[in-house]
C-alpha cells in the first residue's frame, strides 16, 4: 500500500490534532462512524465541528466523550429515534459553544471554502433569529442594484479536515464517492480529507470509465482506510440499512453520564458491536 493508505481507522485518527476544524456530512451521505470511535479512542479535544448541514449520533458521540467545544450546524438529532442525548445535555450544561445555522447558509460556506472565495452571498436570511446570533455573517448592499437590496455575506468555511466513508478506494488514494458532490464539496473545501471505505481495491479508479466520473482524486485525499460497516450503526447509501435495535440501545444508553460511559467501554473502547448487530 501507499503511504496515503493506512491500515485502520485508528491510523487516521492518530493525524488529528486537537483544535482541528472538521467536516462532517449528513446521515445519508456516509457517516464515518468506525473512524468516528478511533477518535474517542485516541482521545482528541477541542474539536470544531461544521456540519454539512446537520448530525446525529457522529455529533451526538463525540461531544458525549468530551471531544467538542463548538459546533457549527443547522440541527443535531437522531431523527426517528429522537433527540441527541449528549448534545442536549452538553448545550444545558454550557459546555460547547453553539454556531446557530442554516442548512443553505452552511452548503454556502463550503462552496466559497470549494471555489477559494472568501465568502459567498445568499437571501433569506434577512430579519431572523439567526443572524442576529451571528456576528460573522454581513448584510450589504446588494453592489448591482440601484433600489434597497440587502444581501447576507457567508465567510467562507476552509476545515481542517473533512471525515466521511465512502464505497471504494483504489491504492493510489482515489475514492469513489458516486453520486454525492456534497462530500465532493467538503474535501475540496478542506485541507485534506481522512475517509474510510468498505474496500481497497486493486487499479485506478480514475481511468475506469464506470467509476471516473464519481471518484474523488486522491489530490483532495490525505489518508484512506478500509473500513468494512464503517457507517455502522447507520445506514450506508443502498449497500446497508440502519441497526435500528442499536440505536435504541445508544439512546437508552446516552441519557446518563453513567451510561453514555458503560457505552463506549462496551462498543467503543470494547468489542460489543457483534452483540449488537445481532
Amino acid at each position: 500500500m501507499t503511504d496515503i493508505v493506512k491500515s485502520n481507522a485508528d491510523e487516521l485518527a492518530a493525524l488529528i490534532p486537537d483544535g482541528s476544524k472538521i467536516a462532517i456530512p449528513a446521515d445519508y451521505s456516509g457517516i464515518a462512524m468506525e473512524l468516528t470511535r478511533a477518535m474517542v479512542r485516541r482521545g482528541v479535544r477541542d474539536l470544531h465541528l461544521v456540519c454539512v448541514p446537520v448530525t446525529g449520533l457522529q455529533g451526538d458521540m463525540l461531544i458525549g466523550a468530551g471531544a467538542v467545544k463548538t459546533i457549527e450546524t443547522s440541527a443535531v438529532t437522531l431523527g426517528e429515534f429522537g433527540g441527541a442525548p449528549r448534545f442536549q445535555a452538553a448545550l444545558k450544561a454550557g459546555e460547547i459553544r453553539i454556531k446557530d445555522a442554516t442548512c443553505p447558509a452552511i452548503h454556502a460556506g463550503i462552496q466559497a471554502g470549494q471555489k477559494g472565495i472568501p465568502y459567498m452571498p445568499l437571501r433569506g436570511m434577512i430579519g431572523s433569529d439567526v443572524l442576529k446570533h451571528r456576528d460573522d455573517w454581513k448584510v450589504q448592499q446588494n453592489p448591482f442594484s440601484d433600489e434597497e437590496d440587502p444581501i447576507v455575506l457567508l465567510p467562507a468555511i476552509r476545515p481542517d479536515f473533512a471525515i466521511f466513508h465512502g464505497l471504494k478506494a483504489d491504492r493510489h488514494g482515489n475514492v469513489y464517492l458516486g453520486i454525492r458532490r456534497e462530500l465532493v464539496a467538503m474535501a475540496s473545501a478542506a485541507t485534506q480529507s481522512l475517509i474510510t471505505v468498505e474496500e481497497i481495491v486493486d487499479g485506478n479508479l480514475l481511468e475506469d470509465d464506470r467509476t471516473a466520473a464519481g471518484t474523488l482524486p486522491n489530490v483532495y485525499v490525505g489518508a484512506v482506510a478500509e473500513a468494512k460497516q464503517g457507517c455502522w450503526p447507520l445506514s450506508f447509501w443502498n449497500e446497508y440499512g440502519t441497526d435500528d435495535a442499536h440505536m435504541q440501545h445508544y439512546v437508552a444508553s446516552a441519557r446518563s453520564d453513567e451510561g453514555f460511559a458503560g457505552y463506549v467501554a462496551e462498543f467503543v473502547q470494547g468489542s460489543g458491536r457483534a452483540v449488537a448487530a445481532e
